[in-house]
């Protein structure tokens, strides 16, 4: 009946009555009208129907109703973010006690072109319940001041519930009840400490995106089961690699080792490239308090000077991880690999190693690129240089089927012992850190491919295909800068690939790069197997960082199911089935929330830094231009506006269509990729903001 409803209403393509509805269906008993009107009720919740104040229904498409997410602004109005459809602007008249993050009913109040206004007519779910804030207290009631200006609510908290935290405490504090419009009455649930302590501005920040820093009781209590060392029953049914020379190459700081590799050249020249990765699942055992806390984050969070691991530091750091000198437990992909590339043969299995050397990146990159050996190094130093010959010869290979290098910079925040940032400085990507990425790059494809030629349920790393009209647009703004580039037939990884490189030698190139990659889908964890678009990669997973990533951990425990134990019952198989859809939406959430953790973090450091620098000048780009500014970017990546207002030389008014300000006597004004002397007028930690103003 569901399904004839709502055929009807499309239709009929106006609102009908419970009467008209009833006659249409034939519902001629009692039994079938209350059927008719269970139904009815059940797709009005759902927001698939509205019923309007005559009681009248219609589909809710065909309303100037829409269901979406409120993304607010500092200045009080927001946008509704409805799904396949333009953003709806909304007034701050018009938000009815709706708050950032609501998902929410929209009605469409009018369209001016292309910008569609509106008002809030209800709140459907607040998923914030949460919140981050500073506490104070004003006529002896505690109040929070919260961290998120976006979010327009006043918190009182009684106090039996503020857990003795006094004025200037940072807290997570949770809503209870609805005193009146925007005023709730709440509960600080968790102390972070005082805002002037160190640390607190990081965990401050994690805490909104629900990441904690602090390990459950059960979880410490079942550390202490867990060995620090391998024992002597488990090396049976493993592998012996431990005379080979294995090592590992991470960052200078680096202490949870996923990875380690090791290579030899076959007689008949191929190369025998082997990937050892710490066995997490044999010791985070589904179902355990380890294992539910580690599915809950989904992933480690690197915040500037602090990581707050997926699992607690005795296995990440510990165990785990694959120190140099002591056994570990490991799964081993080695690959058979031509000189095309190609994998022509490879073997998954469990193993034991000993690694023995931690390198460094900087070390590596210093025999590779100058050949200058670092001490310690030099029995090292043929398979380095082997490797690297791999590594160019993969890199090639994955070039020719369309990999896609956006080639984009990343900032990294140099803090001093207090925490504080004391310089913003590019992150190297040398040699070194590109050969670790192809070697794991080729066992991810490795391993994927394996499994889904077995058709068991997998989890997946997938990108999907950018849409065409997303790719015209750009292409379309390219023109409008005055660059003729050829339009691709056909939108695939080849062709982004040709377009960047027709780009690459533009001044805007760093700006034209990050704007098609945002006109990329993003890269999620999947159960369906649709490719990786940016890898020119047809089967794809993440199995080389368990330590660090919930899914890698599930890909082990999935190849110990499938191809160590051969569990491969009808039972089993609708088991993993079932659970890998929920689980990659969740890790795929948590990823996100993660990145966006990172970069908030990012963003304060960035303006704590800038802080230092008020009154000094820099040389930077326009990164972007917006109506009410533009904003410019430095050498190291740091960002900041420079707002309309202060463009005194002229009257300037935005051109949407080429991102430009236009002078009213200067036509040219700004556009993108102009380089401009700067000089740093304020900055905020607080509001995470910096503000530059044009040197005359």
């Amino acid at each position: 009946m569901e399904d004839k409803i709502l055929d009807l209403l499309n239709k009929e393509n106006k609102a009908l009555d419970i009467y008209e509805i009833e006659s249409f269906l034939e519902c001629d008993n009692v039994v079938k009208l209350k059927e008719l009107l269970k139904i009815l009720n059940r797709l009005e919740q759902e927001y698939k129907i509205y019923r309007t104040k005559k009681d009248k229904y219609m589909l809710f498409d065909n309303s100037n109703l829409r269901v979406g997410n409120l993304l607010s602004t500092k200045k009080g109005y927001g946008f509704v973010d409805i799904a396949g459809d333009e953003d709806v602007f909304v007034s701050q008249e018009n938000l009815n006690g709706a708050i950032n993050n609501d998902e929410v009913i929209v009605e469409i109040t009018s369209k001016k072109g292309l910008k569609l206004e509106g008002r809030i007519v209800k709140v459907i779910e607040r998923k914030l319940q949460q919140f981050v804030g500073k506490v104070y207290f004003k006529n002896n009631k505690c109040l929070i001041d919260l961290d998120d200006k976006k979010v327009n609510l006043s918190i009182i908290v009684d106090s039996d519930k503020t857990l003795g935290a006094v004025s200037g405490h940072k807290v997570v504090v949770r809503l209870l009840t609805r005193v009146e419009s925007n005023v709730y009455k709440g509960a600080i649930v968790k102390i972070l400490g005082h805002v002037d302590d160190p640390g607190v501005d990081i965990l401050s920040i994690a805490a909104k995106y629900e990441i904690e820093d602090q390990f459950p009781k059960e979880v410490t209590e079942q550390l202490k089961t867990i060995p620090d060392h391998v024992l002597e029953s488990e090396y049976n049914g493993r592998v012996d690699l431990r005379d080979e020379m294995i090592f590992t190459i991470d960052g200078d700081d680096t202490k949870d080792i996923d990875d380690a590799i090791s290579i030899d050249k076959l007689k008949n020249g191929n190369y025998k490239l082997g990937v050892h990765i710490a066995d997490v699942s044999y010791y985070v055992k589904e179902n355990t308090p380890l294992d539910n806390e580690a599915e809950k984050r989904g992933t480690s969070v690197y915040l500037a000077n602090t990581v707050i691991p997926m699992l607690p530091h005795e296995l990440s750091n510990g165990i785990c991880s694959l120190n140099p000198n002591v056994d570990r437990l490991t799964i081993s992909c080695s690959m058979e690999i031509d000189s095309n590339g190609e994998v022509v043969e490879y073997d998954i299995f469990e193993s034991v190693i000993r690694s023995n050397i931690q390198m460094t990146y900087k070390n590596v990159n210093s025999i590779l690129e100058d050949n200058i050996i670092p001490p310690g190094y030099e029995k090292y130093v043929d398979s380095l240089k082997m490797m690297s010959e791999l590594a160019n010869t993969l890199r090639n290979s994955k070039i020719k089927k369309g990999y896609i290098d956006f080639d984009i910079d990343e900032a990294k925040i140099v803090t001093n012992e207090k925490g504080e940032a004391i310089d913003v400085v590019l992150r190297n990507r040398g040699k070194g850190e590109n050969l670790i990425e192809d070697f794991m790059i080729a066992a991810n494809e490795t391993v994927a491919r394996h499994i889904t030629y077995m058709e068991y349920p997998f989890i997946y790393r997938v990108h999907g295909e950018p849409s065409e009209e997303k790719i015209n647009n750009f292409l379309n703004f390219i023109n409008l800068l005055g660059y003729k580039i050829k339009r691709p037939k056909k939108i695939t990884p080849k062709s982004i690939q040709e377009l960047l490189d027709e780009l690459k030698n533009v001044k805007e190139y760093p700006i034209l790069s990050s704007l098609l990659l945002r006109s990329m889908q993003k890269a999620v964890y999947d159960k369906n197997n649709i490719g990786h678009f940016g890898l020119a990669s047809k089967c794809y997973t993440h199995f080389t960082s368990p330590i660090r990533r919930y899914p890698d951990t599930t890909v082990h425990r999935l190849l110990r199911t499938y191809l160590f134990n051969k569990n491969l019952n009808k039972e089993i198989i609708n088991y993993w089935d079932k659970k890998l859809a929920i689980l990659a939406e969740h890790t795929s959430e948590r990823e996100r929330a993660s990145i966006e953790c990172e970069r908030e973090v990012d963003d304060m450091k960035m303006a704590e830094y800038m802080e230092k620098h008020i009154g000094e000048e820099f040389t930077g780009i326009v990164s972007g231009v917006v109506s009410f500014g533009m904003f410019i970017e430095l050498p190291n990546k740091i960002e900041g506006l420079v707002r309309l207002d202060d463009l005194k030389d002229d009257y300037y008014v935005y051109d949407e269509s080429t991102f430009s300000l236009i002078g009213s006597n200067n036509k040219r004004g700004y556009r993108l990729g102009d380089e401009l002397k700067v000089i740093v007028k304020a900055a905020s930690k607080i509001n995470h903001t910096i503000d530059f103003e044009i040197k005359r």
